[in-house]
């Protein structure tokens, strides 16, 4: 039976975790809808819009994976969207407690499951918060923000900051040399 999974946040901004709770959840779902939402508590970085693009980009053209907006009560949208299955990424076990009982509300109003997929080792420390606090400070152009976002995640965030690319250490003896 075709089963249907959305996977709801405000992705401020999409991370490496975020990608792997999707391409893991299109493996077991027959479609995968990520659900861009609106937090009233939280002032995004990125436009939803703007969230919405990068998705897109991103993972919109892999198979059975849809990016969508919405506003409102994330149950609300899983029944518009007659989806079977809320996916949620688990870092740590103070995510886990709070989307247990979030779980069982949703089980109760809405009869639709909810299904835990592990963040794996290299992934369990990634949030979007945490990138953002790290953009704040000025740590942009470490050299581990590859493994933490995606290189069109980076480039979006040099935009919307107004950071330019620091040449690497080799570039700038290259050019002293010259």
């Amino acid at each position: 039976m075709p089963k249907t999974a959305v996977f709801a946040g405000t992705f401020d901004p999409p991370t490496s975790g975020h990608l792997d709770i999707i391409r893991r959840s299109r493996r077991l779902f027959s479609k995968t809808i990520v659900a861009v939402g609106v937090n009233p508590e939280k002032e995004p970085l990125f436009t939803q819009q703007e969230r919405v693009n990068l998705l897109k980009k991103l993972v919109g053209k892999e198979p059975s994976v849809e990016v969508e907006a919405y506003v409102g009560l994330t149950m609300d949208y899983v029944r518009s969207r007659k989806a079977d299955v809320i996916v949620k990424g688990i870092r740590d076990s103070d995510d886990l407690r709070n989307e247990l009982r979030q779980a069982n509300v949703n089980m109760i109003a809405g009869d639709v499951e909810t299904v835990f997929l592990f963040t794996t080792d290299t992934t369990a420390l990634i949030s979007s918060t945490l990138i953002r606090q790290i953009c704040e400070l000025g740590g942009l152009e470490s050299a581990n923000m590859n493994r933490l976002i995606p290189p069109l995640v980076i480039e979006a965030l040099r935009r919307k900051l107004g950071v330019s690319r620091k040449p690497s250490v080799r570039k700038r003896r290259r050019a002293v040399k010259v």
